[in-house]
């Protein structure tokens, strides 16, 4: 018979959603999860009386807590403790692993935008010797650094599409504070368009609700470029 004093064994299916490790970091994000729980989610299960967190705890716990050591254990080490075979030993050392070379690389070095003609030389690879046309936008931090450069739409020889609400949508997915539109002119023209003028006021008018911001729209061509906020439209 069970004695009543003694607390049930819950599994991690068992808790509140907001509490187990997977929905935690999808609901609250990385940084809101402990070293535990963390490790819980790499290791992906328990045992029969303990939970992966718990688990985690434990192996922590022979590491003093501190993921430096935890990182000199070897896979034997880790096998030591009960629930940890050699797949769940592997899968630690190679998280811990990842983390020493992802310290030792450098972080990706990030173009800034000062002026228009910033954006014309970061496009040329894209966009120089296109015979069709493509329309490109660039989302940029409040620091005006790219985050992110991405293709919207390609066209044919005369035109292409940007649908506004893909460009929002990527603008928000990257939590973007201004965006650059760029397209090509194959032709060579520098003149903006009546399509182009109406566009651009369309994603001003609609990234200023977003509390968003069109830095500017610059036209591309092999030989030169035309640029929005330069000419003040």
């Amino acid at each position: 018979m069970k004695d009543q004093n003694t607390p049930e064994y819950l599994s991690i299916k068992e808790w509140a959603e907001e509490d187990r490790p997977r929905e935690k970091l999808l609901l609250k994000g990385k940084q809101a999860l402990s070293d535990a729980e963390l490790m819980a989610i790499l290791l992906g299960s328990g045992t029969v009386s303990m939970s992966a967190v718990e688990l985690a705890k434990q192996i922590l716990q022979g590491a003093n807590n501190n993921l430096h050591e935890l990182a000199k254990m070897s896979l034997k080490d880790l096998q030591k403790f009960k629930g940890i075979g050699e797949a769940k030993a592997i899968t630690i050392v190679s998280a811990l692993e990842l983390g020493r070379r992802r310290k030792e690389s450098e972080p990706v070095k990030r173009d800034k935008i000062t002026c228009s003609n910033d954006v014309y030389e970061l496009m040329k690879p894209y966009l120089l010797d296109l015979y069709y046309e493509e329309f490109w936008v660039l989302f940029l931090n409040r620091a005006n650094v790219v985050m992110k450069t991405e293709k919207i739409s390609t066209g044919g020889v005369a035109g292409t599409v940007a649908d506004p609400k893909v460009i929002f949508k990527r603008a928000l997915e990257e939590t973007a504070n201004g965006l650059i539109l760029v397209h090509n002119h194959p032709s060579g023209n520098l003149q903006p368009s009546t399509a182009d003028r109406d566009l651009t006021k369309k994603l001003r008018e609609g990234a200023k609700l977003l509390d968003m911001q069109v830095l500017d729209h610059v036209i591309f061509t092999d030989n030169g470029f035309f640029s929005f906020a330069d000419e003040g439209i």
